[in-house]
């Protein structure tokens, strides 16, 4: 497959992972293992950065995968902002999941607060790849102040509906210069592939894969999912049409 690009750095894999909701470190270390994923992200509020011994962290090998800091659960963007510089300052790489997210009910990120937060981080040193709702206008905004990447949702996070936004998200790619993540709502490896296949760079899944009856094979699935829509998207879908066309013309030795 293809390489992913993210800030000069290039990935082999399309599908990001989440370490939320599994229940053990020992499960989610097998499911990261089996997804083929190089990027890990982690909600900085739910680990100890001064300690290695913490179950999350001991269970990332950071010399196989790109440990990514989320600043999930920040409510505005001095909140996110601080929750970044502690990341860096405990010895994290400058990179960040951008998260902000003042609505406990549907967690959906503030444009406001995210864009105001990104340009924080961005003259920080920080690699940002912000959490943002299908909103073709904010991507470009953001991309224009220098984002890594935009990570639209698919639907609220963790709630496996799949991709409810597509037509914005559509657009976004269309405009894109910068990588499109998938990010919140992807409950089957169905609804992975769908993004590729619509031409998103990467998805990113967690629930989905940790409250799965087999968390290990759930991962593996998703990332035949990630693969397959990324060599359909590549190989170039037919179109469709509204009527039939039958797939063997009436000509020939029938006559």
């Amino acid at each position: 497959m293809d390489e992913l690009i993210i800030a000069g750095r290039a990935f082999r894999s399309r599908l990001l992972m989440g370490t939320g909701k599994f229940p053990s470190s020992a499960v989610m270390k097998k499911a990261i293992e089996a997804s083929g994923a190089e990027i890990v992200t982690v909600a900085l509020r739910r680990v100890e950065l001064q300690n290695p011994q913490d179950n999350i962290l001991s269970a990332i090998d950071t010399s196989r995968y790109l440990l990514l800091p989320n600043t999930s659960g920040a409510r505005d963007a001095a909140e996110a902002v601080r929750l970044a510089r502690l990341a860096r300052a405990a010895g994290c790489e400058p990179w960040i999941k951008l998260e902000v997210t003042p609505d406990p009910q549907y967690l959906l990120p503030d444009p406001v607060e995210t864009l105001k937060a990104a340009e924080i981080l961005i003259k920080d040193g920080f690699v940002v790849m912000p959490y943002i709702h299908a909103d073709p206008i904010l991507a470009k905004r953001l991309e224009d102040i220098g984002v890594a990447t935009v990570m639209p949702l698919g639907s609220p996070i963790g709630s496996n509906r799949g991709i409810r936004t597509r037509d914005a998200i559509e657009m976004i790619i269309e405009r894109a210069g910068v990588p499109v993540v998938v990010d919140a709502g992807l409950g089957a490896p169905s609804h992975a592939a769908e993004a590729l296949e619509m031409g998103a760079d990467a998805v990113l899944i967690n629930t989905a894969i940790a409250v799965a009856g087999d968390p290990e094979a759930m991962a593996a699935a998703f990332k035949k999912g990630v693969e397959a829509g990324r060599e359909a998207f590549r190989s170039g879908l037919g179109r469709t049409i509204k009527t039939a066309e039958a797939s063997s013309p009436l000509t020939g030795f029938l006559r």
